[in-house]
Order: structure tokens, then sequence, then C-alpha cells
């Protein structure tokens, strides 16, 4: 059993280097060209022209690994089809800017729209169609609540709320397909732990393919994976540890992917906070994610990423360990490592809006202008 881990993660890893060294060119000749914010970074600027949509590789690595090893168990169909939605929305975000040769694709609240009926239909599929209850499992327990209709609401928060920490953390080159590798492989140890081989058999491919980008991705980036990959990465381990979660009362279901994904969750709501706080829109792009900070403090872009590698390995162990701790351990654990973390994010200036915001310096305009 343990061997098809590690031939399904070979596989999508190889496979995703193929397509990236047909699909690179291809991409240069359509010219479907990275568009770089004037006020972002200067050292991004450089990469101005870089070719996109590189999430395409993963997808197509994704699909045929799927189908050559017949993985055909309804959840990871369902699974597979709405990432491939994810996948499409991702898309049509990267082929807007690239016609238009823009930063803007879809509008913030056409994205959530679609991630929204996603989200919906995943719901839909994983009750309805998989027959699985209105149920969640508690964390640090041994049981499970019935939610009812409040199921959807739920499930729409947790997997929109995921895809777009994700996407939000795709900032430097390397880090989300890094962090993803990393996030996916501690969810693979505790799917082969549990038996939850299914969900494990997919989740670890999407490991190797992120693996396999990789080898474009990593700084110097020969291309980006965009939206078109971003989107969907997130939406991932969100919708397997949902899926779970309704299929045992295991604490660990929710716990493993929550703690993994504990940097992008994290950077994304203190981004809220902070957007909020500062009277900027929340879906207004900044330069204050705590990628930035760290760069702001001297570091270059190897090693930022690095930090944010050992930051979500950090994380990942922390998860794969309180799951066998007691209830009060556990919490404790999982307590202060957080606190610690968001007091340093906070000293680096993740709460404060330091780099003006686009909004912020649009407003200025205005108001020099009357």
């Amino acid at each position: 059993m343990e061997s098809n881990y590690c031939i399904y993660l070979l596989e999508a890893a190889v496979l995703t280097v193929i397509c990236g060294w047909v699909g690179i060119p291809l991409l240069k000749k359509l010219k479907a060209r990275q568009s770089i914010r004037t006020e972002g970074p200067k050292s991004h600027r450089a990469k101005s022209g870089t070719p996109t949509m590189g999430g395409l590789f993963m997808l197509t690595a994704m699909v045929l690994v799927v189908l050559f090893n017949r993985l055909l168990d309804p959840s990871v169909l369902w699974l597979l089809f709405l990432t491939l939605g994810h996948g499409l929305l991702g898309f049509l975000d990267d082929f807007i800017k690239a016609e238009k040769k823009r930063n803007l694709g879809l509008t913030a609240k056409q994205k959530m729209l679609g991630q929204l009926i996603l989200a919906v239909l995943f719901c839909w599929g994983v009750v309805d169609t998989l027959h699985l209850p209105y149920s969640i499992a508690i964390p640090f327990t041994d049981m499970d609540i019935s939610i009812g209709l409040l199921y959807y609401p739920f499930v729409v928060l947790v997997i929109v709320g995921a895809s777009n920490a994700v996407n939000l953390t795709d900032g430097l080159d390397g880090l989300a397909s890094g962090c993803c590798v990393i996030a996916f492989t501690a969810y693979a140890v505790f799917c082969y732990m549990t038996g939850f081989h299914d969900l494990g058999y997919f989740i670890i491919i999407l490991a190797g393919a992120c693996i396999g980008f990789l080898f474009f991705n990593y700084h110097p980036a020969k291309v980006f994976m965009g939206d078109t990959g971003s989107m969907f990465l997130g939406y991932i381990i969100s919708a397997v540890s949902v899926m779970g979660s309704m299929k045992t009362v295991a604490t660990a279901v929710l716990i493993v992917p929550l703690l993994a994904l504990t940097v992008p969750i994290t950077d994304t709501l203190l981004a809220i906070v902070r957007r909020k706080s500062s009277g900027v829109p929340i879906f207004s792009p900044d330069k204050n994610h705590l990628h930035h900070r760290l760069l702001a403090k001297g570091l270059n872009q190897k090693q930022v990423v690095l930090v944010m590698y050992a930051l979500t390995a950090f994380f990942s162990c922390i998860a794969l360990i309180v799951i066998h701790l007691s209830l009060w351990i556990g919490i404790a654990i999982v307590a202060i490592a957080l606190i610690l973390f968001v007091l340093w994010a906070r000293k680096l200036g993740v709460m404060q809006e330091i780099v003006p915001s686009p909004y912020q310096m649009e407003q200025k305009k205005k108001k020099d202008r009357d």
C-alpha cells in the first residue's frame, strides 16, 4: 500500500516536468506572460514577461495519473471535477490578464461568485451524491455534531477561505508550490496512518505535481502557476479535510490540514484585519503580507521562501504530533504556537499598511486633485 503513495508521487512529478518542458515554450509563443504591478517591490518588476498559467501543467499531470491508475472512487471523482472547475476559473483570470496585457483579470466579485458556485456544488456532491451526513468532527474530541443546513455556509467559508489564502501566498518564486508540497505530504502521511487511502492518493498526486512544478518555479522562476494553479491548491486541502471530517469523527481530519496551512490562513486573516482597520477594501491588493515584510527586513527571495517552508513544516509537524496527545496538552501546544507566530508576524509589521495599497494611492491622488 505504501508503495502506491511513492509511485503516484513520482508519476505526478515526472509528468509535470514533461508538461513543463513542452508547455513553457508554447506559453511563450502564445504570449501568455505575467504582468507585474508597478507599485510592487522593484525586484518583482524583473519578472514581467515570465510565462504564466503554469498551473495547467499540474492539472494535466493530476488528471493523467488519476485516470491511468483508475482511481475512480466517487470521492476522488468529485474532487477531480471541482479541482478542474477551480482551475478553469483561475485560467479565465490568467487569460484575461494575458489578453488585455494588464494585472487585473476577473474582478474580485466575479472570482468570489465562481468560488461560491463551486463550493455549493461541492456541498451538493458530497452530501446528496456520496450520501454523507450533515455533520463534522469536533476538534480534540471523539464527537461529531450534526449542523443541518448550516453545513452549507460552513463548508463554503472553509473552501473559499483556503482557496484565497493559498492564492495570496503565491507572491514569490516557489513559495505557494513549495508550501503546498509540505502541507499535502503531511496530510498524505495522516491519510496513510488512518487508512483514508482514497483521499491520501489524491493528495499525494498533488504533492508530486507541486514537486515537478518547483523544477521550473523555484527562483529564478521560468514560469508562474498563475491563478490557474493557486486557485485549486487551497481548494484541494480544504475539500479533502471537510470530506474526511464527514466520514469519521477523528479530530485529526480537520486539525492536520488546518495547521499545515497555518501560515497562509493566518496571513490572510491578518490582512483582512489590517485592511479593515485602515479603511481599505478587503479585496484590495497590497504589499504588506508576511513575505513582503520579510523582504523589507533585508532577506532575499530564496531566504524568505526557505523561512516560509520552515514555518509550514513546523506547523505540519505540530499537526501530526498533537493528534496523538491528550486534549488539553494538544490545545495548549497549538495555542502557544499560534500566539507566538501571530506576535512575530505583528512585530514584522503585517498589521500595518506600511506600503500604501493601490486603493490608498488612488484615494490620495483624488484628494490631491480636489
